[in-house]
């Protein structure tokens, strides 16, 4: 049985996709990849820049968010879709095995259909400052994984 999967939609940076892959090799996790993407992700590419654990990632790569649906088929409750203008914290939601932590790209966050389709599901990471409008998508990412393999237990 899945712990659960990290799903980047339309990632941006090849950094934090990087340093994200390596948050689900460290917690042998499926990264899902929603296109489009804006960098290459081929075995030369990822090599060159520096990502030795890439090969190790487990990697599925979807067309767009429609062929994720259709192919992963996930159960609505089973998704939490992350977004700074959620009202509801990942940290209220209540995280069981099989799950999908959902992530929009860097500059857009998750497309408006797909947040207003899923309303319910949208969950944020707490931010207290006025100075900050987002966190950095690895962070995110990492610090939400880690908060779902507490709550399914380690």
């Amino acid at each position: 049985m899945s712990k659960f999967k990290i799903v980047l939609v339309a990632p941006e940076i090849p950094g934090n996709t990087g340093s994200i892959g390596r948050t689900c090799v460290a917690l042998d996790l499926e990264l899902i990849l929603i296109k489009p993407l804006a960098f290459d992700i081929s075995e030369k590419a990822v090599r060159r820049a520096g990502l030795d654990y890439w090969k190790h990632v487990k990697l599925t790569v979807y067309e767009n968010w429609e062929e994720f649906m259709e192919k992963e088929n996930p159960e609505k409750e089973n998704l939490f879709l992350f977004s700074r203008f959620a009202t509801k914290s990942l940290f209220d939601a209540v995280i069981k095995p099989n799950c999908y932590l959902v992530f929009g790209s860097e500059t857009k966050g998750l497309p408006e259909n797909i947040k207003n389709n899923f309303i319910d599901q949208l969950v944020t990471m707490p931010m207290y400052s006025e100075h900050i409008r987002s966190l950095n998508l690895s962070n995110c990412a990492t610090a939400a994984a880690y908060e779902a393999l507490r709550q399914i237990g380690f």
